[in-house]
């Protein structure tokens, strides 16, 4: 089911209104192409230009009783052209008008997402900016592991955001194609040059062979793009939902005036538009799977790829275009709980500089395995206990034999996380 909230302007893409003229588009150019190769005269040209037009609902009328869409739309043009409608169409097979249609369509989406995705990229990196040195816990397997920064988290989504940014340029690169080749691809009853002249006036690129169709690849490709994006879109919610759990709450989703988490606990703040991009994500992947169903079809064609391009191609462009909107609008306006940041920081008592204490160790003479054992034995005691890990290390005849203060001061100093940010804030582009 598509949310209720998608941008009208996408929306409009997929309509039959929008569909149907560009189905009109592409004969008319054609009948001009046609036209310059004189197989057509300039008279009925004129006329074609004139008089054609086409009723939306004229046209599902009559399809209800021919059972062909592309056949309705041209018994409703010629409804309105006269006899001069005999030159439509003509060398041209369906699948020229859908193939070509449905490029126009993903290229017409394609690029209001990556308008999206350029938006995503500029929010990220004045976040990342702006929380540069903010030093923060980072986790592996979900536990306590050292030091990184809020910024080099939204470091690596603007980084993430830049490759789906590339992705999606080069697939909309390699569906911006069209042909007009005729039954089987082979141009017997059409030249090669009405295909050109119609790609070229619709902003497209003439495929190097086709059969009856623009083979799938090509599709499936733009589907497992915006399959990445929406999966890395749920891998940032995914993050949002975990830093906003009671326990660490050093993130949390704008909670808005009148806003309500819970019908029975008034209390709930629910990071609901997290969840939401996490499920959705999951409908997006499931049709890029389909799209790679599309690809093996019958011989020159079938159609068994017409009826399910007609769902994920609209529904998955509609959906990455609110997700991108609603997970832009999550990051913009996302609170950030410095105290709880800090808090969490400290919450193991300084165990989170074990490995610097490792390596100082190490760097002092000690043996390795000697130092991790040591190093392991006042961890698990701090673990247990509780106690302050600094504190245990100096209570240590066996540590302190080869550690300073001034070591110490050194091993415990959150700073020092934060000395290569610029190094690879630099790295990124940010």
């Amino acid at each position: 089911m598509i949310p209720r909230y998608s941008r009208e302007e996408i929306s409009k893409i997929w309509s039959d209104e929008n569909r149907f003229n560009i189905w009109l588009k592409v004969e008319l150019f054609a009948c001009e192409a046609q036209c310059g190769l004189g197989l057509i005269p300039k008279k009925s040209l004129e006329v074609i230009k004139r008089r054609a037009k086409f009723d939306t609902k004229r046209v599902l009328k009559i399809e209800e009783t021919v059972k062909h869409d592309v056949i309705a739309f041209l018994t409703n043009v010629a409804e309105h052209v006269g006899p001069d409608s005999r030159f439509i169409h003509m060398g041209m097979t369906s699948s020229d008008v859908l193939d070509t249609t449905l490029s126009v369509q993903m290229k017409q989406a394609g690029e209001i997402i990556l308008k999206d995705l350029l938006k995503t990229r500029d929010i990220l990196r004045k976040k990342a900016r702006r929380y540069r040195k903010l030093t923060m816990i980072g986790r592996t397997h979900g536990i306590h592991a050292e030091p990184i920064t809020l910024g080099l988290k939204f470091a690596l989504w603007f980084d993430e955001t830049n490759r789906n940014i590339k992705r999606l340029k080069s697939a909309l690169n390699t569906i911006s194609v069209g042909q007009i080749s005729g039954a089987v691809g082979t141009y017997e009853h059409i030249s090669p040059k009405v295909e050109t002249y119609v790609c070229r006036k619709l902003g497209l690129a003439p495929a190097n062979i086709t059969t009856q169709i623009i083979q799938r690849d090509r599709h499936a490709q733009f589907m497992s793009t915006l399959a990445i994006i929406a999966s890395c879109i749920e891998k940032y919610a995914t993050e949002v939902r975990h830093l906003q759990k009671t326990e660490a709450l050093e993130l949390e989703e704008c909670f808005t005036k009148g806003q309500k988490g819970s019908s029975a606990m008034p209390h709930k703040k629910n990071p609901i538009i997290s969840e939401q991009l996490s499920g959705l994500a999951r409908v997006i992947r499931g049709n890029a799977m389909a799209a790679f169903e599309n690809i093996p079809l019958w011989h020159e064609r079938d159609i068994s790829h017409s009826s399910v391009e007609r769902i994920i191609m609209p529904d998955s462009t509609i959906l990455l275009d609110y997700m991108l909107n609603k997970f832009n609008s999550l990051i913009e306006n996302i609170i950030v709980y410095e105290k709880n940041i800090k808090r969490n920081l400290e919450l193991t008592k300084g165990l989170i500089f074990s490995q610097t204490l490792l390596l100082k160790l190490i760097a002092k003479g000690m043996k390795r395995e000697n130092a991790y054992k040591l190093v392991q034995k006042a961890a698990m005691e701090c673990w247990e206990k509780k106690i302050d890990f600094r504190k245990l290390i100096e209570g240590s005849r066996d540590l302190m034999k080869y550690l300073t203060k001034k070591d110490l001061d050194a091993v415990f100093d959150y700073g020092k996380s934060g000395k290569n940010i610029d190094y690879i804030f630099k790295r990124t582009g940010i």
